[in-house]
């Protein structure tokens, strides 16, 4: 199973989208400060997931998300609405 993730950071509450089979161990490379990306907003906490049986399932509802990010679309589906 892969996971579907958006984080948030705790220091600024920017976002970040990601895909994973592991997501425990993401988070925590994510907070290790390994992710060049991610390292200048550390913390991060998990603030939403959805699940996918296949990697490719999981890359093109990451793409999905992140094409209305910050967008009405993307505050609906923080909020528990279907986007």
């Amino acid at each position: 199973m892969y996971t579907v993730y958006i984080i948030q950071s705790e220091k600024n509450a920017r976002y970040y989208i990601g895909y994973t089979h592991e997501l425990e161990n993401r988070l925590k490379y994510h907070n290790s400060g390994a992710t060049r990306s991610t390292r200048p907003y550390r913390p991060w906490k998990i603030v939403y997931t959805e699940m996918f049986r296949t990697k490719k399932e999981a890359w093109l509802r990451e793409h999905k998300i992140k094409s209305y990010k910050g967008g009405e679309a993307f505050k609906k589906l923080l909020l528990g609405g279907v986007a």
